[in-house]
């Protein structure tokens, strides 16, 4: 009976652990995301008017996709150095048009 006291308690062990570990990982993975998301933020409040920003976040709300696309162009021409000036409300109006030529939406309606 102690025998089996001694093999449970091992067993419980080893199942805290792992689940301890698992809990580790999944912090630390939340942690990389938040930085990831925080340096992204970083980045379109440096190369975007604040009239830019507000028209990219209602953007956001109905066309996520094209929000990140638009996002991620504007965050590679930074990194790569190409983009050295700030974009204007304007100039962000004709990236989302011409984005959004090459989207087409099927939309279905249920009657």
């Amino acid at each position: 009976m102690a025998e089996e006291d001694k093999e449970l308690e091992e067993i419980r062990k080893r199942k805290m652990a792992q689940l301890l570990a698992q809990q580790s990982a999944a912090e630390q993975e939340e942690e990389k995301e938040k930085e990831y998301q925080e340096e992204r933020a970083r980045i379109l409040r440096k190369y975007l008017s604040s009239e830019a920003r507000v028209r990219l976040t209602n953007v956001k709300l109905v066309k996520p996709d094209l929000a990140e696309a638009v996002e991620n162009q504007i965050i590679y021409l930074a990194q790569t150095g190409r983009l050295n000036r700030i974009i204007s409300d304007e100039e962000l109006k004709a990236l989302l048009a011409r984005l959004n030529q090459g989207r087409h939406e099927i939309k279905i309606e249920r009657r």
